[in-house]
Formats: structure tokens, C-alpha cells, sequence
């Protein structure tokens, strides 16, 4: 018994594959019972899981930065895009540009505002608390006067709704639901992408390094400013391309896409947190990441269902918050008992 509790202490993989299960199983009970307002079904989490793609990767944006070291975190994600997603809708809305190269420009228009997050936090030396979310308010009013306060919704853009639809899998798809179709345009190639970066090169090593302790890291000769600035170049990087996902998914180019109502920011900063990365820097992984984003798009998905109305969204909330307090009692508990954050 106690080996299985160090093992869910110290392994947050573990510990979110379980929960993950007890959440499902919960909602399915109570399905079953006639206590959900709709059925709670494999159809359904599918569904869900349109949510899944942009939160998932703002959390892996999140990560990097966090893992960073030196209290590490982008407030601005969410400004980021909203600003590059209007930039999006300029470029292929309105301008004519090929898709690929519309993509091409947003992605690289949010790595430039991650550039100003990280030469801020880098080489000025301003903290990245206050420098992030300067750029956040900063960017946040960009995206709004830049078009007069109003959404771009061309005939170009309101097609683009196709790459939010579901699609059949090849195979075996006639006996599993359908699944979002930016899971495998966006999602998946972004989780490679960033598990390849961190476990496969040297700038993932050099990463986790000053994240731990970045005073012996450039001692031992790295590029400690270097590399932190590139963190939050590749955030802003994957901001922009969920600026691109987000304009999918509304079929129109909206100023506020990403800091509405509680903004994409903090349930991103929220997911990396229970996934396992340390606030401190230097522990995380990316699977992590993707199972607390799973745990969380599920967990709403059945909250919705659980109440009548709009109460289900501000119970989403109070669920958010308990989780993330969570998450830092466990990474507390962890460090107290075991000597380390669970990873």
C-alpha cells in the first residue's frame, strides 16, 4: 500500500492517469443514474476534445517558459493570440495569402512578441511576472485597435471552420467516435515537437539545467540568457499557432479570442502546474502536460452536464482553482516526504 502512494507521490503521470479514470468513471455513474442533463459518452469526451487542442498547447508554451528557472511564466499567451490571430485574419482574410503561408507568418509574428517576453526577462533582467504581463496588456490593446475593435469574418476565414470538424479515424474509425481534426493537424505535431526538443537536444538539456540552477549552469559555461530567451521565443511561437486554431474554431478572427472572460493564460499556467512542471523550473514533462490537459477537458465537459443552465461554467471555475491548489499541495507534500517535486 504505502509503495503504491509513493508511487502516485512521485510519479505524476501515475497520478493523473488514475484521476483521469476516476473523473470518467464518476460522470459515467451518474449518467447512468439520470443525474447529468445529457448523456456523459465516449461521443461526448470526443466532442470535448476540441478544447483540448488549444489548451494543451498554451500548457506546453507554459512549460517551457516555467521550466526556464528564475520564477519563469507568460502571462501574455493568451494577448499573444488574440494579436497574432488578427494578424491571421488580415494575412488570409482579407490580404488573399496562401493558408500555408498565412500560418508560416501568424506562427512567426508570435514567436517576435515571445522575442519582447524574453529579451524583457533575459537580457533586461525584468522579472517575468511583471514583464509578461506589461506585454499582455500591451498586446491586448494592439489586437483590439488594430482593426477597430471589430472581428474579421471574410468568407476565407468563415471556411476555415473545416479544421475544427471531426474526422473519421482511418481503419478502425466505424467503431470509435470521430475526433477533432486539430488534434492531428496542431496538437500532435506540437507535443512531438516539443518532446523531441526537450528530451532529444542539447538546448532541452541546457533548458532543464539553468532551470535547476542556472548560477551553476553558467558557471559551467552555458548560455544561460540564450537559452531562457529561446523558451519564450517558442512560446510565442506556439501561440501563434494557436491563434490559427482559434480562428478555426470561431470562424472569425476575434480581438478577444484568447484574453475573454479568464483569458487562456492561467488554465494554461494551470494545466503545466498539474502536469507535473515545477513552479521553480527545472522538473516537467510533456506527457504530463497532455494527461492534466485531458484531466481538465474532461472534468468540465462532465461539470456542464451536472448542472442546469450556465451554473456549469462557474462551477468549471471553482473546479479549476481546486485543482490547482491541488497540485501545489501535492508538489508540497511531495518535496516534504520524497525530497522532490512528482515528475
Amino acid at each position: 500500500m504505502s509503495r503504491a502512494v509513493r508511487i502516485l507521490l512521485t510519479q505524476r503521470i501515475a497520478l493523473l492517469a488514475v484521476l483521469i479514470v476516476a473523473v470518467v468513471v464518476t460522470f459515467f455513474i451518474n449518467d447512468m443514474g439520470g443525474y447529468l442533463t445529457a448523456p456523459y459518452d465516449f461521443d461526448y469526451m470526443s466532442a470535448a476534445l476540441i478544447t483540448a487542442v488549444p489548451l494543451a498547447m498554451l500548457g506546453l508554451a507554459e512549460m517551457l517558459v516555467i521550466l526556464s528557472g528564475r520564477g519563469g511564466i507568460d502571462l501574455s499567451v493568451g494577448a499573444i493570440v488574440s494579436l497574432a490571430g488578427m494578424v491571421f485574419g488580415f494575412a488570409y482574410g482579407e490580404w488573399g495569402w496562401p493558408l500555408w503561408l498565412a500560418i508560416l507568418a501568424t506562427a512567426g509574428f508570435g514567436a517576435l512578441l515571445g522575442a519582447v517576453n524574453g529579451f524583457l526577462v533575459s537580457y533586461i533582467g525584468f522579472p517575468a511576472l511583471i514583464a509578461t504581463l506589461a506585454t499582455f496588456y500591451a498586446y491586448k490593446s494592439l489586437a483590439i485597435v488594430i482593426n477597430d475593435q471589430q472581428p474579421i469574418s471574410t468568407e476565407p476565414i468563415q471556411e476555415l471552420f473545416s479544421i475544427s470538424k471531426s474526422v473519421e479515424l482511418p481503419l478502425f474509425g466505424q467503431y470509435v467516435p470521430d475526433v477533432p481534426l486539430g488534434i492531428f493537424t496542431f496538437l500532435l505535431p506540437t507535443v512531438v515537437a516539443v518532446w523531441v526538443l526537450l528530451a532529444r537536444t542539447a538546448y532541452g538539456r541546457r533548458l532543464y539545467a539553468i532551470g535547476t540552477n542556472d548560477v551553476a549552469a553558467r558557471w559551467a559555461g552555458l548560455p544561460v540568457k540564450d537559452t531562457r530567451f529561446k523558451a519564450y521565443v517558442y512560446a510565442g511561437l506556439i501561440s501563434g499557432l494557436v491563434a490559427v486554431v482559434t480562428v478555426g474554431q470561431f470562424a472569425s478572427a476575434r480581438p478577444d479570442a484568447g484574453v475573454s472572460g479568464n483569458g487562456m493564460a492561467l488554465p494554461a499556467i494551470t494545466i503545466a502546474v498539474l502536469g507535473g512542471v515545477a513552479i521553480t523550473g527545472g522538473i516537467g514533462r510533456v506527457a504530463g502536460v497532455v494527461l492534466a490537459t485531458l484531466l481538465i477537458v474532461w472534468l468540465n465537459a462532465g461539470i456542464l452536464l451536472a448542472f442546469v443552465g450556465n451554473e456549469g461554467s462557474q462551477y468549471q471555475l471553482l473546479a479549476l482553482g481546486a485543482v490547482l491548489v491541488f497540485a501545489a499541495l501535492l508538489n508540497g507534500l511531495t518535496n516534504r516526504k520524497y525530497g522532490g517535486s512528482a515528475s
